[in-house]
Protein backbone atom coordinates (compact mmCIF):
# COMPACT_ATOMS: atom_id res chain seq x y z
CA UNK A 1 0.00 0.00 0.00
CA UNK A 2 1.01 3.46 -0.68
CA UNK A 3 0.36 5.65 2.83
CA UNK A 4 0.55 8.85 4.29
CA UNK A 5 0.84 10.31 7.53
CA UNK A 6 -0.27 13.89 8.18
CA UNK A 7 2.05 15.67 10.60
CA UNK A 8 4.89 16.53 12.10
CA UNK A 9 5.58 15.35 15.52
CA UNK A 10 7.15 12.72 17.89
CA UNK A 11 3.49 10.58 16.96
CA UNK A 12 3.94 10.76 13.81
CA UNK A 13 7.63 9.43 13.63
CA UNK A 14 5.91 6.89 16.13
CA UNK A 15 3.30 5.68 13.38
CA UNK A 16 6.07 6.20 10.13
CA UNK A 17 8.23 3.76 12.67
CA UNK A 18 5.48 1.04 12.70
CA UNK A 19 3.92 1.45 9.55
CA UNK A 20 7.42 0.89 7.77
CA UNK A 21 7.57 -2.87 9.53
CA UNK A 22 4.87 -3.78 7.73
CA UNK A 23 5.12 -5.94 4.82
CA UNK A 24 1.93 -4.68 3.79
CA UNK A 25 3.52 -0.90 3.19
CA UNK A 26 5.56 -0.27 -0.29
CA UNK A 27 5.80 3.41 -0.52
CA UNK A 28 5.40 6.32 2.55
CA UNK A 29 4.77 9.69 2.55
CA UNK A 30 4.87 11.87 5.54
CA UNK A 31 3.69 15.84 4.99
CA UNK A 32 5.12 17.62 6.39
CA UNK A 33 6.94 15.62 9.12
CA UNK A 34 10.07 16.22 10.57
CA UNK A 35 14.44 14.55 10.25
CA UNK A 36 12.83 11.41 11.96
CA UNK A 37 10.05 10.52 9.15
CA UNK A 38 13.35 12.00 6.63
CA UNK A 39 14.94 8.52 7.60
CA UNK A 40 12.00 5.98 6.60
CA UNK A 41 9.98 7.85 4.24
CA UNK A 42 9.40 11.12 2.21
CA UNK A 43 8.57 14.01 3.90
CA UNK A 44 6.54 16.45 1.76
CA UNK A 45 6.32 20.03 2.74
CA UNK A 46 2.32 20.60 2.75
CA UNK A 47 0.19 22.39 5.44
CA UNK A 48 -1.96 20.39 7.05
CA UNK A 49 -4.83 23.18 6.65
CA UNK A 50 -4.11 22.97 2.60
CA UNK A 51 -6.68 20.09 1.93
CA UNK A 52 -6.68 20.66 -1.59
CA UNK A 53 -2.73 20.45 -2.07
CA UNK A 54 -3.24 16.89 0.20
CA UNK A 55 -5.89 15.78 -2.50
CA UNK A 56 -3.05 16.90 -5.35
CA UNK A 57 -0.59 14.95 -3.39
CA UNK A 58 -2.61 11.72 -2.91
CA UNK A 59 -3.97 11.63 -6.64
CA UNK A 60 -0.63 11.83 -8.02
CA UNK A 61 1.36 9.33 -5.93
CA UNK A 62 -1.60 7.15 -5.95
CA UNK A 63 -2.11 7.31 -1.95
CA UNK A 64 -4.70 4.49 -0.69
CA UNK A 65 -4.76 5.37 2.79
CA UNK A 66 -4.35 8.35 4.93
CA UNK A 67 -3.95 8.48 8.87
CA UNK A 68 -4.20 11.73 10.67
CA UNK A 69 -1.90 12.24 13.33
CA UNK A 70 -3.07 15.70 14.94
CA UNK A 71 -6.65 16.99 15.73
CA UNK A 72 -6.53 19.93 13.47
CA UNK A 73 -7.27 18.88 10.07
CA UNK A 74 -9.67 16.47 11.89
CA UNK A 75 -11.70 19.12 13.33
CA UNK A 76 -11.36 21.11 10.64
CA UNK A 77 -13.36 17.64 8.19
CA UNK A 78 -10.62 16.44 6.71
CA UNK A 79 -12.27 13.16 6.47
CA UNK A 80 -15.57 14.87 5.04
CA UNK A 81 -13.64 16.96 2.28
CA UNK A 82 -12.25 13.06 1.10
CA UNK A 83 -15.49 11.58 1.35
CA UNK A 84 -17.25 13.85 -0.67
CA UNK A 85 -14.76 14.26 -3.46
CA UNK A 86 -14.94 11.57 -6.34
CA UNK A 87 -11.53 11.48 -6.90
CA UNK A 88 -11.17 10.57 -3.27
CA UNK A 89 -13.61 8.68 -1.92
CA UNK A 90 -12.07 5.50 -2.22
CA UNK A 91 -9.10 6.52 -0.12
CA UNK A 92 -9.14 4.96 3.75
CA UNK A 93 -8.78 7.80 5.73
CA UNK A 94 -8.12 6.89 9.66
CA UNK A 95 -9.33 9.36 12.12
CA UNK A 96 -13.27 10.43 12.79
CA UNK A 97 -15.40 12.69 10.29
CA UNK A 98 -16.42 16.44 11.67
CA UNK A 99 -19.18 16.07 13.87
CA UNK A 100 -17.12 13.44 15.60
CA UNK A 101 -14.34 15.20 15.70
CA UNK A 102 -16.14 17.75 18.14
CA UNK A 103 -15.34 15.77 20.70
CA UNK A 104 -11.87 17.64 20.79
CA UNK A 105 -13.21 20.71 19.00
CA UNK A 106 -15.67 21.42 21.91
CA UNK A 107 -15.09 20.86 25.62
CA UNK A 108 -19.15 21.56 26.17
CA UNK A 109 -19.74 19.12 23.16
CA UNK A 110 -17.68 16.64 24.98
CA UNK A 111 -19.50 17.18 28.27
CA UNK A 112 -22.81 16.60 26.77
CA UNK A 113 -22.07 13.85 25.06
CA UNK A 114 -21.07 12.55 28.07
CA UNK A 115 -23.70 13.95 30.50
CA UNK A 116 -26.26 12.39 27.79
CA UNK A 117 -24.81 8.90 27.50
CA UNK A 118 -24.44 8.50 31.56
CA UNK A 119 -20.46 8.03 31.35
CA UNK A 120 -19.04 9.09 34.77
CA UNK A 121 -17.31 13.01 34.87
CA UNK A 122 -16.85 15.96 36.99
CA UNK A 123 -19.94 17.76 37.27
CA UNK A 124 -19.86 21.42 34.75
CA UNK A 125 -21.29 24.49 33.63
CA UNK A 126 -20.24 26.53 30.31
CA UNK A 127 -19.72 30.32 30.09
CA UNK A 128 -19.14 33.17 27.55
CA UNK A 129 -18.81 36.59 27.73
CA UNK A 130 -22.32 37.78 27.94
CA UNK A 131 -22.76 35.67 31.41
CA UNK A 132 -19.48 36.32 32.66
CA UNK A 133 -20.78 37.24 36.09
CA UNK A 134 -22.85 34.12 36.74
CA UNK A 135 -19.83 31.90 35.51
CA UNK A 136 -18.33 34.50 38.86
CA UNK A 137 -21.43 32.82 40.94
CA UNK A 138 -20.95 29.32 39.88
CA UNK A 139 -17.25 28.91 40.97
CA UNK A 140 -18.28 30.72 44.04
CA UNK A 141 -20.24 27.62 44.80
CA UNK A 142 -17.20 25.01 44.11
CA UNK A 143 -14.77 23.89 46.33
CA UNK A 144 -10.79 25.04 44.60
CA UNK A 145 -9.10 24.12 43.44
CA UNK A 146 -11.15 25.53 40.21
CA UNK A 147 -10.70 24.05 36.95
CA UNK A 148 -10.92 26.12 33.45
CA UNK A 149 -11.40 24.84 29.60
CA UNK A 150 -11.28 26.68 26.70
CA UNK A 151 -13.87 25.35 24.96
CA UNK A 152 -11.84 25.15 21.96
CA UNK A 153 -8.57 23.54 20.26
CA UNK A 154 -5.58 25.62 22.21
CA UNK A 155 -2.61 23.12 21.57
CA UNK A 156 -2.95 21.37 25.02
CA UNK A 157 -2.52 24.97 26.71
CA UNK A 158 -5.91 25.95 27.02
CA UNK A 159 -6.91 24.06 30.46
CA UNK A 160 -6.44 26.34 34.42
CA UNK A 161 -6.00 24.33 37.53
CA UNK A 162 -6.28 27.78 40.27
CA UNK A 163 -6.47 27.66 44.03
CA UNK A 164 -7.66 31.14 44.27
CA UNK A 165 -10.82 32.03 44.12
CA UNK A 166 -10.53 35.93 42.83
CA UNK A 167 -7.57 34.23 41.00
CA UNK A 168 -9.98 31.88 39.08
CA UNK A 169 -12.55 34.83 38.90
CA UNK A 170 -9.76 37.06 37.28
CA UNK A 171 -8.56 34.10 34.52
CA UNK A 172 -12.34 33.52 33.75
CA UNK A 173 -12.46 37.25 32.52
CA UNK A 174 -9.24 37.22 31.07
CA UNK A 175 -10.46 33.67 28.90
CA UNK A 176 -13.34 35.19 27.83
CA UNK A 177 -13.39 39.11 27.62
CA UNK A 178 -9.68 39.61 27.06
CA UNK A 179 -9.45 35.98 24.39
CA UNK A 180 -6.52 34.73 26.05
CA UNK A 181 -6.75 31.77 23.96
CA UNK A 182 -8.71 33.84 20.95
CA UNK A 183 -11.77 32.43 20.12
CA UNK A 184 -10.75 28.88 21.48
CA UNK A 185 -11.95 30.45 24.66
CA UNK A 186 -15.13 32.37 23.52
CA UNK A 187 -16.64 29.56 25.76
CA UNK A 188 -15.10 28.39 29.15
CA UNK A 189 -15.85 25.34 30.56
CA UNK A 190 -16.24 25.40 34.32
CA UNK A 191 -15.39 21.79 36.09
CA UNK A 192 -15.50 20.57 39.67
CA UNK A 193 -11.95 19.66 40.86
CA UNK A 194 -11.30 15.39 40.43
CA UNK A 195 -8.74 14.71 42.99
CA UNK A 196 -7.05 11.35 42.06
CA UNK A 197 -4.25 10.35 39.80
CA UNK A 198 -4.66 10.46 36.06
CA UNK A 199 -4.29 8.04 32.98
CA UNK A 200 -4.78 7.64 29.11
CA UNK A 201 -6.97 5.19 27.59
CA UNK A 202 -6.65 4.28 24.15
CA UNK A 203 -9.88 2.44 21.73
CA UNK A 204 -9.50 2.01 18.29
CA UNK A 205 -13.03 2.03 16.69
CA UNK A 206 -14.47 1.25 13.02
CA UNK A 207 -17.86 2.78 14.04
CA UNK A 208 -18.92 -0.44 14.55
CA UNK A 209 -16.54 -2.47 16.42
CA UNK A 210 -14.09 -1.28 19.36
CA UNK A 211 -10.64 -3.06 20.46
CA UNK A 212 -8.96 -1.23 23.50
CA UNK A 213 -5.02 -0.90 23.09
CA UNK A 214 -2.67 -0.56 26.30
CA UNK A 215 -3.25 2.24 28.46
CA UNK A 216 -0.47 4.91 29.42
CA UNK A 217 0.66 7.99 31.68
CA UNK A 218 1.63 10.95 30.61
CA UNK A 219 3.49 13.70 32.68
CA UNK A 220 1.98 17.37 31.72
CA UNK A 221 3.73 19.64 34.01
CA UNK A 222 7.45 20.87 33.06
CA UNK A 223 9.29 20.53 36.30
CA UNK A 224 10.02 17.69 38.41
CA UNK A 225 7.15 16.39 41.07
CA UNK A 226 4.15 18.07 38.70
CA UNK A 227 4.92 21.23 39.22
CA UNK A 228 5.02 24.32 36.82
CA UNK A 229 3.87 25.02 33.54
CA UNK A 230 1.34 22.40 31.20
CA UNK A 231 2.80 21.31 28.28
CA UNK A 232 2.11 19.23 25.14
CA UNK A 233 3.78 16.33 27.59
CA UNK A 234 7.11 15.45 29.17
CA UNK A 235 7.02 11.34 28.85
CA UNK A 236 5.14 8.48 29.44
CA UNK A 237 4.53 5.13 30.70
CA UNK A 238 2.88 1.76 29.63
CA UNK A 239 1.16 -0.08 31.03
CA UNK A 240 -0.15 1.87 34.60
CA UNK A 241 0.90 -0.21 37.07
CA UNK A 242 -2.23 0.49 39.13
CA UNK A 243 -4.79 0.04 36.37
CA UNK A 244 -5.92 -3.77 37.70
CA UNK A 245 -7.74 -6.18 35.39
CA UNK A 246 -11.06 -5.13 37.87
CA UNK A 247 -9.89 -1.06 37.06
CA UNK A 248 -9.83 -1.84 33.04
CA UNK A 249 -13.40 -3.79 33.22
CA UNK A 250 -14.91 -1.43 35.15
CA UNK A 251 -13.20 1.75 31.92
CA UNK A 252 -14.26 -0.61 29.96
CA UNK A 253 -18.21 -1.37 30.88
CA UNK A 254 -18.38 2.13 32.35
CA UNK A 255 -16.84 3.95 29.75
CA UNK A 256 -15.85 2.48 26.50
CA UNK A 257 -18.80 0.57 25.62
CA UNK A 258 -20.76 3.85 25.81
CA UNK A 259 -19.26 5.91 24.37
CA UNK A 260 -18.93 3.28 21.31
CA UNK A 261 -22.97 3.25 21.50
CA UNK A 262 -22.95 7.08 21.97
CA UNK A 263 -21.69 7.26 18.95
CA UNK A 264 -23.68 5.51 17.24
CA UNK A 265 -26.72 6.32 18.76
CA UNK A 266 -25.94 10.27 18.18
CA UNK A 267 -24.64 9.31 14.57
CA UNK A 268 -21.31 10.61 15.17
CA UNK A 269 -19.45 8.62 12.05
CA UNK A 270 -16.11 7.37 13.49
CA UNK A 271 -13.26 5.48 11.88
CA UNK A 272 -9.65 5.99 14.08
CA UNK A 273 -8.30 6.40 17.38
CA UNK A 274 -10.59 7.74 20.20
CA UNK A 275 -8.31 9.00 23.32
CA UNK A 276 -10.06 9.21 26.43
CA UNK A 277 -8.47 10.80 29.35
CA UNK A 278 -9.31 9.18 32.99
CA UNK A 279 -9.00 9.76 36.43
CA UNK A 280 -9.00 7.08 38.98
CA UNK A 281 -10.97 8.21 41.81
CA UNK A 282 -10.98 6.41 44.60
CA UNK A 283 -11.50 3.03 42.60
CA UNK A 284 -13.59 4.28 40.20
CA UNK A 285 -12.44 5.52 36.62
CA UNK A 286 -14.02 9.06 35.24
CA UNK A 287 -13.49 11.12 31.77
CA UNK A 288 -11.48 13.90 32.23
CA UNK A 289 -11.66 14.57 27.96
CA UNK A 290 -12.06 12.70 24.94
CA UNK A 291 -9.35 13.73 22.05
CA UNK A 292 -9.74 12.03 18.07
CA UNK A 293 -6.60 11.36 18.09
CA UNK A 294 -3.56 9.83 19.87
CA UNK A 295 -1.77 11.39 22.35
CA UNK A 296 2.07 12.50 22.25
CA UNK A 297 3.72 11.27 23.61
CA UNK A 298 1.90 8.22 24.89
CA UNK A 299 1.88 7.10 20.89
CA UNK A 300 5.64 6.92 21.86
CA UNK A 301 5.02 3.75 24.20
CA UNK A 302 1.65 2.73 23.11
CA UNK A 303 2.57 1.66 19.49
CA UNK A 304 6.00 0.20 20.10
CA UNK A 305 3.89 -2.61 22.69
CA UNK A 306 1.56 -3.14 19.49
CA UNK A 307 2.80 -6.35 17.89
CA UNK A 308 0.10 -6.82 15.69
CA UNK A 309 0.74 -5.44 11.50
CA UNK A 310 -0.58 -1.85 12.02
CA UNK A 311 -1.80 -1.61 8.53
CA UNK A 312 -3.76 -5.02 9.02
CA UNK A 313 -5.16 -3.36 11.85
CA UNK A 314 -5.96 -0.04 9.94
CA UNK A 315 -7.68 -1.59 6.59
CA UNK A 316 -10.03 -3.72 9.36
CA UNK A 317 -11.29 -0.18 10.72
CA UNK A 318 -11.58 1.26 7.21
CA UNK A 319 -13.49 -1.57 6.05
CA UNK A 320 -15.43 -1.99 9.61
CA UNK A 321 -14.18 -5.41 10.58
CA UNK A 322 -12.21 -4.88 13.36
CA UNK A 323 -13.55 -7.26 15.38
CA UNK A 324 -12.19 -10.00 13.30
CA UNK A 325 -8.44 -8.86 13.94
CA UNK A 326 -6.67 -10.07 16.89
CA UNK A 327 -4.61 -6.94 18.84
CA UNK A 328 -1.24 -8.64 19.97
CA UNK A 329 0.49 -6.77 22.73
CA UNK A 330 4.26 -6.98 23.84
CA UNK A 331 4.13 -7.75 27.53
CA UNK A 332 7.05 -5.32 28.32
CA UNK A 333 7.07 -2.14 30.03
CA UNK A 334 7.73 1.19 27.49
CA UNK A 335 8.92 4.26 28.83
CA UNK A 336 9.57 7.95 26.86
CA UNK A 337 11.33 10.74 28.16
CA UNK A 338 11.05 13.91 26.21
CA UNK A 339 13.91 16.24 25.48
CA UNK A 340 12.72 19.82 25.34
CA UNK A 341 14.21 23.30 23.74
CA UNK A 342 15.50 25.50 27.41
CA UNK A 343 13.00 28.19 28.24
CA UNK A 344 9.90 25.48 26.97
CA UNK A 345 6.79 25.81 27.14
CA UNK A 346 7.22 29.66 27.38
CA UNK A 347 9.52 31.10 24.55
CA UNK A 348 12.48 29.18 23.52
CA UNK A 349 15.11 29.25 20.68
CA UNK A 350 15.48 26.94 17.69
CA UNK A 351 18.39 25.67 15.32
CA UNK A 352 20.45 24.31 17.83
CA UNK A 353 21.77 21.22 16.62
CA UNK A 354 21.27 17.67 18.20
CA UNK A 355 24.41 15.13 18.32
CA UNK A 356 24.57 11.86 19.86
CA UNK A 357 22.03 9.80 18.04
CA UNK A 358 24.38 7.83 16.38
CA UNK A 359 25.73 6.88 20.53
CA UNK A 360 22.12 5.54 21.08
CA UNK A 361 22.04 1.78 21.77
CA UNK A 362 18.95 0.28 23.38
CA UNK A 363 16.12 2.99 23.01
CA UNK A 364 14.38 4.61 19.91
CA UNK A 365 14.63 8.61 19.35
CA UNK A 366 11.47 9.10 18.07
CA UNK A 367 11.95 12.89 16.96
CA UNK A 368 9.63 15.48 17.09
CA UNK A 369 11.10 19.14 16.83
CA UNK A 370 13.55 18.25 15.15
CA UNK A 371 14.27 18.57 11.41
CA UNK A 372 17.45 18.37 8.74
CA UNK A 373 19.05 21.23 7.70
CA UNK A 374 21.90 21.69 5.53
CA UNK A 375 22.86 17.51 6.67
CA UNK A 376 22.28 18.55 10.29
CA UNK A 377 19.88 17.66 12.71
CA UNK A 378 18.20 20.73 14.44
CA UNK A 379 15.59 21.61 16.79
CA UNK A 380 12.76 23.12 15.36
CA UNK A 381 9.59 23.04 18.01
CA UNK A 382 9.72 22.79 21.97
CA UNK A 383 9.39 19.42 22.21
CA UNK A 384 12.29 17.86 20.62
CA UNK A 385 12.87 14.13 20.78
CA UNK A 386 11.11 11.26 22.67
CA UNK A 387 13.65 8.78 23.88
CA UNK A 388 11.42 5.31 24.05
CA UNK A 389 13.35 2.06 25.63
CA UNK A 390 11.49 -1.21 26.57
CA UNK A 391 12.48 -2.99 30.07
CA UNK A 392 10.54 -5.71 31.90
CA UNK A 393 9.83 -3.42 34.36
CA UNK A 394 8.80 0.77 34.18
CA UNK A 395 11.93 1.18 36.21
CA UNK A 396 14.06 -0.84 33.79
CA UNK A 397 12.92 0.96 30.93
CA UNK A 398 13.08 4.07 32.27
CA UNK A 399 16.47 3.97 33.27
CA UNK A 400 17.67 2.69 30.11
CA UNK A 401 16.01 6.10 28.31
CA UNK A 402 17.74 8.41 30.74
CA UNK A 403 21.14 6.10 30.23
CA UNK A 404 20.53 6.97 26.15
CA UNK A 405 19.88 10.57 27.15
CA UNK A 406 23.18 11.32 28.53
CA UNK A 407 24.78 10.31 25.28
CA UNK A 408 22.63 13.07 22.94
CA UNK A 409 23.45 17.10 23.53
CA UNK A 410 22.01 20.19 22.12
CA UNK A 411 22.21 23.73 23.30
CA UNK A 412 19.95 24.13 26.49
CA UNK A 413 18.27 20.60 26.56
CA UNK A 414 16.17 20.38 29.29
CA UNK A 415 13.79 16.96 30.90
CA UNK A 416 12.40 15.62 33.74
CA UNK A 417 14.55 13.18 35.74
CA UNK A 418 11.33 11.86 37.60
CA UNK A 419 9.39 9.68 35.16
CA UNK A 420 7.28 7.10 36.78
CA UNK A 421 8.11 8.71 40.06
CA UNK A 422 4.84 8.75 41.28
CA UNK A 423 3.97 4.72 40.25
Amino acid sequence: MTILILGSGGREHAFAWKIAQSPLSNSLFVAPGNSGTAQIAKNVDIKLDDFNAIKNLVISKGIQMVVVGPEDPLVQGIHDFFLKDEQLKHVAVIGPQKAAAQLEGSKEFAKQFLFRHNIPTAAYQSFNKNNVEEGYKFLETLKPPYVLKADGLAAGKGVLILNDLNEAKAELKSMLVDAKFGSASSKVVIEEFLDGIELSCFVLTDGLHYKILPTAKDYKRIGEGDTGLNTGGMGAVSPVPFATDTFLSKIEEQIVKPTIEGLQKDNLPYKGFIFIGLIKVGDEPKVIEYNVRMGDPETEVVLPRLKTDIIKVFKAIANQTLHKIDIEIDERSATTVMLVSGGYPEAYEKGKEITGLENISGSIPFHAGAVLKEGKIVTSGGRVMAITSYGNTYQEAIKKSYQNIERLHFDKMNYRKDIGFDL
